[in-house]
């Protein structure tokens, strides 16, 4: 059955994928949007039956301040938060905002779509497999947790981070190489280099995992 939805995320290239996906299963996408600011307005005046909202950082203080207005002025739309796991305090703060759902952000789009259709139908929508690894965590923290994000983004050079920036926003090899003032075939060199250091084999899965993990985050203040 078609849901009629919006999908919100900083990372345009990611929201325009998923949107296109959806798309094709027969869904109707009202917006696929990367706002800097103004996510609740937009989902309220659009007015959506069910929102995907990704982000990258769930557990930082006021992420979800969006959900919370969402649900105070338009508490028919539900919201579905897409994230990176474990993250047991951002999946409990998801929950507490008002949102329904939260899904991984590698999740198939299978997964996507029922956690969607739960949602719609005032169900909770969370994988069993999910909460176990979160409860897992909060019973076993480790002492030092691995800095994914931090790790990756040692690996590239500036120039590199610059591209994995532009190639996030959806830029193609002629945007990247005219923003950066160099040879299309210099941008194409360091787009691959990118990939090969990321272990990813296209620009999509590049700008999933750098989202995923944060480095996004990391790398907007890296860069110009």
């Amino acid at each position: 059955m078609s849901v009629r939805l919006m999908v919100v995320d900083d990372h345009r290239l990611l929201a325009e994928a998923l949107a296109s996906a959806l798309k094709l299963r027969g869904h109707r996408v009202l917006a696929a949007a990367a706002p800097s600011g103004g996510a609740a307005e937009l989902v309220i005046s659009r007015a959506p039956e069910v929102c995907l909202l990704g982000t990258a950082t769930p557990a930082e203080p006021g992420v979800f301040d969006p959900v919370v207005r969402i649900k105070r002025e338009k508490p028919q739309i539900a919201v579905v938060v897409l994230g990176p796991v474990p993250s047991p305090r951002g999946i409990a703060s998801a929950f507490a905002a008002g949102a329904s759902g939260y899904v991984r952000h590698d999740e198939r789009i299978e997964g996507v779509e029922r956690a969607m259709v739960k949602a719609r139908a005032g169900e909770s929508a969370v994988a069993p497999q999910l909460l176990t690894q979160s409860f897992a965590e909060l019973l076993n923290p480790a002492a030092e947790p691995d800095d994914e994000g931090a790790r990756l983004l040692q690996m590239l050079t500036p120039r590199e981070v610059e591209v994995l920036v532009r190639v996030a926003e959806g830029e193609d090899t002629r945007l990247i190489a005219a923003g950066m003032g160099i040879a299309p075939s210099t941008a194409r060199t360091h787009v691959q280099r990118v990939l090969m250091k990321l272990g990813v084999g296209s620009r999509l899965e590049a700008a999933a995992l750098a989202a995923r993990t944060g480095l996004l985050d990391r790398a907007g203040g890296a860069t110009p």
